[in-house]
């Protein structure tokens, strides 16, 4: 074997082991963000992309047909492009965008990789970018722009992270020699010929992605974890109200003597309400919208037992199979009870609607109650506690968002959108 082929093949070699370690760390890993799927799938391909590199480096010792050389450049060409695409695919579900720039800055990177494919394909026709004789492969002048939807991806990349406030000094420098390394080694591998310096930078940058932000994230989020943790903690305490606890409990004892199949009953929903506070204390985890809205029609239930036909309860429920977080919704349809049906001396109905989207599972919590200024409401204050650790919770956890719309006299309108995983 020629120097050029030692080096190919033990580059292609240490990189097939060290991204396996890292693809059976990922899939060791029980509970995966969804970056980190992102991440394992461009992991796996660069995997397949070494060993095929690796494959070709070999069997060229023996075998250098002209058709053979321009085969495996093309497939090599479109792979490196590929690996491109699923590193775009990660970096965007790493920055979470919204779902308008996503969806546009996907339709982009689909439209360039899809152009750069057809050229390889067409190069094998008409040789624009490479062409083999005698068994060598050659380069054409243009063959620089054969890696034209590298170097777009790449300073794409670079400037949206860049410009992200939402990433550290750390992330920003992976991210900028992830896509400084490859550029760089494509240059030298231009004077270096035979040798896949290309190939060795991708190690590195991929070492350096992998521990500086992939490391950070899982920082982050250890971080947020204990901060929604404590958040969750303060909100599960907000909802054991003590006067709720004793007007509950003196409208169960007024009902024993009157109806005690009922004051049973509705003993049984306080007592399940109470457990499913306590229960959602410990629990980090999504939920099934069920059993959040068994919570809900227990606390309706309570509340209807104290103020009878004051509360009007209606529940259009739609669709169900999806995940929220612990005590999500049912502080929303307090809030409605509380601070818009029952400031009416006649009362009011609730409204809690559920329904699917192409891209999301929608809830909506109406009320006809007194409704408030929501433009210069004190956000501060202790009623509104609930609803901005609501906010904060259903963005951190599923990515979810929430609105509200009310007008005084009228009522108010409260809508949880949670979006569906995006592919």
């Amino acid at each position: 074997m020629t120097n050029n082929a030692v080096f190919n093949a033990a580059v292609c070699i240490m990189g097939i082991l060290i991204l396996s370690i890292h693809v059976v760390n990922l899939l060791l890993k029980k509970e995966k963000r969804k970056d980190e799927k992102s991440l394992l799938d461009f992991f796996l391909f660069t995997v397949i992309h070494f060993a095929t590199y690796l494959t070709f480096t070999l069997v060229k010792i023996v075998y250098t047909s002209n058709a053979y050389i321009i085969g495996f450049y093309t497939a090599f060409y479109i792979m490196n492009n590929i690996e491109v695409f699923m590193l775009f695919k990660y970096m965007r579900r790493y920055l979470s965008f919204p779902s308008e720039k996503e969806k546009y800055y996907s339709l982009l990177n689909l439209a360039l990789f899809s152009l750069f494919v057809i050229l390889d394909v067409v190069n094998i026709f008409t040789g624009i970018f490479f062409t083999a004789e005698s068994g060598v492969y050659l380069r054409s002048r243009t063959m620089i722009l054969s890696q034209g939807y590298q170097f777009v991806i790449f300073l794409l990349v670079f400037v949206l992270t860049l410009r992200n406030n939402k990433l550290n000094v750390r992330e920003k420098t992976a991210f900028a020699l992830y896509c400084f390394l490859p550029l760089i080694a494509i240059i030298l591998q231009n004077v270096f010929k035979g040798y896949a310096i290309a190939y060795a930078s991708i190690i590195v940058a991929i070492e350096v992605l992998f521990f500086f932000v992939n490391i950070q994230k899982n920082i982050d989020l250890a971080k947020e974890e204990e901060k929604n943790k404590e958040t969750q903690i303060k909100l599960m305490l907000s909802q054991i109200k003590p006067h709720f606890i004793y007007n509950s409990l003196s409208a169960i004892s007024t009902l024993i003597p009157l109806d005690p199949e009922k004051a049973q009953k509705a003993l049984d929903d306080f007592t399940e309400y109470l457990r499913h506070n306590l229960a959602s204390l410990t629990e980090t985890r999504l939920i099934p919208f069920e059993n959040e809205l068994r919570h809900i029609e227990t606390y309706v239930s309570l509340e209807k037992l104290r103020f009878g036909n004051r509360i009007n309860a209606v529940f259009d429920v739609q669709v169900t199979d999806f995940l929220v977080p612990p005590l999500a919704i049912q502080p929303i349809v307090e809030n409605a009870i509380k601070h818009g049906i029952l400031k009416k001396l006649e009362g009011g109905t609730l409204i809690l609607k559920t329904y699917e989207t192409e891209c999301a599972f929608v809830v909506e919590v109406a009320d006809d109650g007194v409704g408030f200024d929501f433009e210069n409401v004190d956000r501060d204050k202790r009623d509104h506690f609930g609803i901005n650790n609501i906010k904060y919770r259903i963005e951190k956890a599923c990515n979810g968002e929430i609105s509200v719309r009310s007008e005084i006299g009228k009522g108010t309108s409260v809508t949880v959108v949670f979006h569906k995983e995006r592919i």
